[in-house]
């Protein structure tokens, strides 16, 4: 069904993975890192490891383990933890704090600029993203990312999948759950939105995880579009 026949008004997006590569740039950053303090070490898997460490924090906050934390903070408890994983010590305080600025400063997937862009011609376009407001603004600042607004956990105080983070979002924009997309490569988020009556675009990545990773490209059946980039959604939604 088209998006003026749903009375679409709003595209909220998923950032990590679905509009911006982490996998690469992580990986880049970490190795400019290992290079300036003459440490040597497998940088992929140092990211891969790095990623590996959000949920479990996150859980830490759902659960009630920690207060609400901010993800900035939750990624630096994250990279305390895997420096000593990895053996990796004598660093200063000044190196640790740029490196846990890599999350901030993440490259595009070549289609997001222009294909978002379009996007934006007919839509209120908004991040729905567990990152917090400064990272996402930073990082829309580095990947020119032409958000309206910043939506998502920090203003919800509560991560995805919780209910609150997209029906936070959804009011915030005075708009009904059914006038807004979630936008997403990750299945588990559209669903979890689907289930607040939110509609659903699943946006393909095969290589969110790099050339050796595996990720599920084959979409739920219930997803309201399904596409390869968001230059294929844009077609899509008729802009």
């Amino acid at each position: 069904m088209a998006a003026d026949a749903l009375n679409i008004k709003a595209l909220v997006f998923d950032v990590f993975g679905t509009v911006v590569d982490w996998h690469t740039s992580v990986t880049r950053h970490a190795e400019n890192f290992g290079k300036a303090n003459g440490i040597t070490a497998d940088w992929v898997d140092f990211a891969e490891s790095w990623r590996a460490k959000y949920r479990p924090f996150m859980d830490k906050v759902r659960t009630g383990e920690l207060p609400w934390t901010e993800l900035d903070s939750l990624h630096r408890m994250g990279l305390d933890e895997l420096l000593n994983d990895f053996g990796i010590t004598g660093v200063s305080e000044e190196a640790k704090a740029d490196l846990n600025l890599a999350w901030h400063r993440l490259d595009p997937w070549p289609d997001s600029p222009p294909g978002l862009t379009r996007l934006k011609a007919k839509f209120i376009l908004a991040t729905m993203s567990n990152g917090n407001i400064a990272l996402m603004v930073d990082m829309a600042k580095y990947a020119n990312l032409p958000w309206d607004t910043i939506l998502g956990a920090e203003l919800a105080h509560a991560y995805k999948p919780d209910a609150k983070t997209y029906l936070t979002g959804v009011e915030l924009l005075h708009l009904k759950p059914e006038q807004v997309m979630m936008c997403a490569a990750h299945q588990g988020d559209l669903l979890a939105a689907a289930k607040q009556g939110l509609r659903t675009a699943f946006v393909k990545r095969p290589m969110e995880r790099g050339i050796n990773g595996k990720v599920d490209t084959t979409p739920d059946p219930s997803f309201d579009f399904v596409c390869n980039d968001f230059r294929d959604l844009a077609t899509q939604l008729g802009v």
